[in-house]
């Protein structure tokens, strides 16, 4: 999971969206809770943005340079999931800077 620590080389800011009642974001609540302080503790001064909006759906978007965003949709997805989503959204970071 050395990835975890890359986040800040890779990306220049991840955003995640999701309803806080809603179950359709249950895993991507849990993500949050149990992944956010390991995060934070790897990557001390890259932007996590949590955002919580009645209704939306589950999203896990990342900002790379030059503006390029990417997005993936995290509903019906299981937390080991999302964590792997978040994985292949730094290793596209990692290519993009090659």
């Amino acid at each position: 999971m050395a990835w975890r620590g890359h986040l800040s080389r890779n990306l220049k800011e991840l955003r995640v969206l999701f309803c806080q009642t809603s179950p359709a974001s249950a895993s991507t609540r849990e993500f949050v809770q149990r992944n956010y302080t390991d995060l934070k503790t790897l990557n001390p001064t890259f932007p996590i943005l949590v955002r919580e909006c009645s209704g939306v759906e589950p999203q896990l978007w990342a900002r790379y340079d030059f503006g390029v965003e990417r997005c993936v949709r995290l509903e019906g997805l299981t937390e080991t999931q999302i964590t792997k989503k978040l994985e292949e959204l730094v290793k596209v970071g990692a290519g993009l800077r090659a």
